[in-house]
């Protein structure tokens, strides 16, 4: 199984509504994917690290529906919105589990 965790910063430019948009969009994902074990997303409401307001974590069942949400279109979809409102940074990391 793969675990992926992405931390996102966001402009200050970005709004709470843009900020919730991405939330509600990723987790919709899991509708159009497979190979997903689990899926979510939230706001970052912790002091430390704060700058990084979105939090996005997905487990696959292997790396092949890893490989497969990189390139899926849903999922391009969801990361051109994130650049659009304001995406300035992002911390992703994959580990086996």
């Amino acid at each position: 199984m793969i675990h992926r965790t992405v931390l996102v910063k966001f402009a200050e430019t970005t709004t709470e509504e843009q900020l919730q948009e991405v939330v509600t969009r990723f987790k919709a994902l899991k509708n159009h994917l497979t190979g997903i074990v689990d899926l979510q997303a939230g706001l970052n409401f912790a002091e430390k690290s704060k700058e990084y307001q979105i939090v996005l974590m997905v487990r696959f069942e292997d790396k092949g529906a890893l490989d497969a949400y990189v390139s899926n279109e849903e999922h391009q979809s969801v990361a051109a919105f994130i650049k659009e409102v304001g995406r300035v940074d992002s911390i992703g990391v994959d580990i086996e589990i």
